[in-house]
């Protein structure tokens, strides 16, 4: 089975709402996880596909300040969101003020996971992305596409 893939352009509301792509629903459930990403833009996850990043960030040392500040980070912006019966939820305005949404969203798929991207920012960092280094990279370790 195909997991989240494609890209989608929607619109955020002043309310903070968005709606999800409904090839997507299908695959999230009732009920799914939003969560600040390290690249900053957010991801969505499944109930069990969160559970499992849950499982390995509890195995990080505890004792690691850099763990620990991870942890932080990562566990201070998630939130469990439901689709309204017009495929839309609720953003909490913490998570668009850390993604910079305010109107133009672009969500692409990553198979396990999605992303909320604010347009701009998305469009930039897809600008700045070197194909033929990351090919080398691939390459290098045997994987080819």
């Amino acid at each position: 089975m195909l997991g989240l893939i494609g890209q989608y352009n929607h619109t955020i509301d002043t309310k903070g709402r968005l709606s999800i792509p409904s090839k997507f629903r299908g695959i999230l459930g009732n009920e799914f996880i939003v969560a600040k990403s390290i690249d900053g833009c957010l991801n969505i996850y499944t109930l069990a596909a969160w559970e499992e990043q849950e499982k390995k960030l509890s195995e990080l040392p505890s004792l690691d300040k850099n763990a620990r500040d991870l942890k932080r980070f990562l566990h201070t912006g998630v939130a469990t969101v439901e689709p309204d019966p017009h495929g839309r939820i609720l953003v909490p305005m913490v998570l668009r003020e850390y993604a910079g949404l305010n109107k133009d969203v672009t969500i692409i798929g990553m198979n396990d996971k999605a992303e909320i991207w604010d347009t701009e920012r998305f469009e930039r960092k897809n600008s700045e992305f070197d194909m033929d280094g990351a090919a080398e990279a691939l390459l290098s370790k045997g994987i080819s596409i």
